[in-house]
């Protein structure tokens, strides 16, 4: 990985980070994936090393860091083992966040301690069967009722929802209609609400250690100060949050693109054919320098947009940016680290395999690739 641009505090957590991906994560990457299970231990000790709170103020049990070194800590994860490094991710970006930027005090002071501890996980419920970019089509609802919101609906896909350590939810409903238009705001559902059930996991492509749940709303009644920020403003607010998930979306799949790289570099040195070392082949010597080219556009793209975000500069179109060309590095990389390893590539036990299969969904999550086409296209006015 490139430190050149990196100051010392960054570089030094980039190598802690890397070290316990290699060390601890790594070894239960296989075992993980075959056994569809998130290990609570690696989420516990991502909580002690203290990434879950590394973009927050200590005042709230944060380490005072900035999302750049959220997203330093997401790549080196994601070289190993993406479903990690979507738990830290979701954990952060999707659970975690939304208290910090919309919640009240009291809102803020009950749920991020143990949230940014790592003790506790939460989930983000936006998608729906019928619903996802399109905010209109939200069909969920939130009704008022003597003091308390009445939550009815479905959402899907919907990461670190059924975990042993999820606290809640917070969910987009339609809470009424202004102008003819629904008003949709948020509201936190803790998990224990009766009336809430986390449905069983989806059997997926990939990402299979990554904890995804469906999730069915019957009567589900919460005190009425559990709305999340503005009540009708509950996908603009999000969306804000999805701006800032791209880039570490991005930084992911940054992570993922090195580590197919790194493993065809090292597979490419060792594997012998007629004779000679597979990486004497100029085919296999090009494959892997475009191989590199993407690694090193990605991760310029979420370095620039992040240190944006940072420096509370505007970031949305860069944050496309990145996540489109990160994601299209990642599933390309995978798909040539696989053609290099061949029949090995599509053995589960090697991890480009698993890249393989877990890339996918990165040109699919928090905004398709034709959604960030979209926001770039808007940005430059022909849209």
């Amino acid at each position: 990985m490139n430190h050149s641009n990196l100051t010392d505090d960054e570089r030094e957590l980039a190598r802690l980070v890397r070290d316990f991906a290699d060390e601890v994560v790594a070894p239960q990457a296989y075992e993980a994936d075959r056994t569809k299970t998130l290990s609570m231990d690696v989420v516990r000790q991502m909580g002690e090393m203290g990434l879950f709170g590394l973009p927050f103020p200590e005042e709230y049990g944060g380490q005072g860091g900035d999302y750049f070194a959220l997203c330093l800590a997401i790549e080196a994860l994601a070289r190993v083992d993406q479903s990690i490094a979507i738990t830290l991710e979701a954990g952060v970006s999707l659970g975690a966040m939304p208290i910090f930027r919309f919640g009240t005090e009291e809102q803020k002071k009950e749920y991020l301690p143990t949230l940014l501890s790592g003790e506790r996980l939460a989930g983000f419920g936006l998608t729906e069967p019928e619903a996802g970019s399109d905010a209109g089509a939200t069909r969920t609802t939130a009704t008022l009722d003597g003091g308390e919101w009445v939550v009815d609906g479905a959402k899907q896909f919907i990461t670190n929802s059924g975990t042993p350590i999820t606290r809640f939810v917070t969910v987009t409903a339609v809470t009424g209609e202004t102008d003819g238009r629904k008003e949709i705001s948020t509201i936190i559902v803790p998990n224990d609400t009766p009336g809430f059930t986390v449905e069983p996991a989806y059997d997926k492509v990939g990402w299979h250690a990554s904890d995804t749940h469906p999730l069915t709303f019957t009567g589900a009644r919460v005190p009425e100060g559990n709305l999340l920020g503005e009540r009708g403003r509950g996908f603009a607010n999000f969306l804000h949050i999805l701006d800032e998930g791209r880039i570490a979306i991005a930084a992911l799949s940054t992570g993922a693109a090195e580590g197919c790289l790194e493993a065809a570099i090292e597979y490419a040195s060792a594997r012998t054919v007629f004779g000679e070392a597979l990486a004497t082949r100029q085919s296999i010597q090009f494959m892997i320098a475009r191989m590199h080219q993407r690694v090193h556009n990605a991760r310029l793209a979420w370095h620039h947009a992040a240190r944006l975000r940072d420096a509370g500069r505007p970031f949305k179109t860069e944050a496309a940016v990145a996540k489109l060309t990160a994601s299209d590095a990642a599933m390309d990389n995978a798909r040539d680290a696989t053609q290099i390893f061949g029949g090995n590539g599509f053995m589960n036990e090697f991890p480009v395999a698993r890249h393989y299969r877990d890339s996918k969904i990165l040109e699919i999550g928090e905004g398709t690739s034709e959604v960030q086409l979209l926001v770039i296209a808007r940005a430059l006015g022909i849209a």
